[in-house]
């Protein structure tokens, strides 16, 4: 084992052409893989940057891990980047949910709909996520 669970760490890879950088979270997202997460996220998240973070090797997320998505997603607004966060499922999906991050996260099903929204025009803030707002008629 290297210190991320089942020998999976986290991964990087820039999409060529596209200028997105993928992040791979690990299998298990808690106390003791978070910082390393943490690192690789913010590490991807530079000025202007496009950030994708693939939560599909998710299987467990705890609330260390929910800390490192949010203190990514606060560098990626300090850096003025784009950061989406996609193919969360499973007990991680609903970590996420039940803790309320997912109102808060850009969070895709996939990975084709995460660059979709990383293209320029697309604009949707934590803020738009947060208070849709239904209308009754």
């Amino acid at each position: 084992m290297n210190g991320m669970d089942g020998g999976i760490p986290v991964s990087m890879k820039t999409e060529a052409g596209h200028g997105i950088v993928t992040v791979m979270l690990p299998t298990h997202v808690d106390s003791s893989t978070s910082p390393a997460v943490e690192r690789q996220m913010i590490e991807a998240v530079k000025p202007s940057a496009k950030v994708i973070v693939d939560g599909s090797r998710v299987t467990y997320m705890s609330a260390a891990g929910v800390r490192a998505l949010a203190t990514a997603l606060r560098e990626a607004e300090a850096q003025e980047a784009r950061i989406v966060f996609c193919r969360f499922s499973g007990p991680a999906a609903d970590c996420l949910m039940v803790s309320g991050f997912s109102q808060l996260l850009d969070i895709a099903p996939s990975v084709e709909e995460a660059m979709s929204r990383l293209r320029p025009g697309f604009s949707a803030t934590p803020a738009d996520r947060l208070h849709q707002r239904a209308t009754t008629g």
